[in-house]
């Protein structure tokens, strides 16, 4: 059962959060356009700076200039899903 502290894939795989949702908060941090609080679906959402932050292989390779852009892509939803969810209150 998804808590307020369930991961982004503990949440994909009840279907609490689909693919596209999560996908969309990696293109969100692949654009540079929303690196704040970004929903993920299900009444959840991503601190999505912070998600990159802590997870220290994707900040690399967003820092670094030769990465391909897959390979970035790939990072991202890594630390998105590796990532723990919030609740929205609303």
């Amino acid at each position: 059962m998804a808590d307020s502290q369930s991961t982004t894939d503990e949440l994909f795989e009840t279907k609490a959060i689909l693919s596209d949702e999560s996908d969309a908060a990696g293109d969100a941090v692949l654009a540079r356009l929303d690196v704040g609080q970004h929903p993920v679906g299900g009444g959840y959402f991503l601190d999505l700076g912070a998600t990159i932050q802590a997870h220290k292989p994707s900040a690399a390779a967003l820092a670094a200039p030769s990465p391909s852009e897959a390979f970035k892509r790939t990072m991202v939803l890594t630390a998105i899903l590796l990532s723990r969810t919030e609740k929205s209150l609303c």
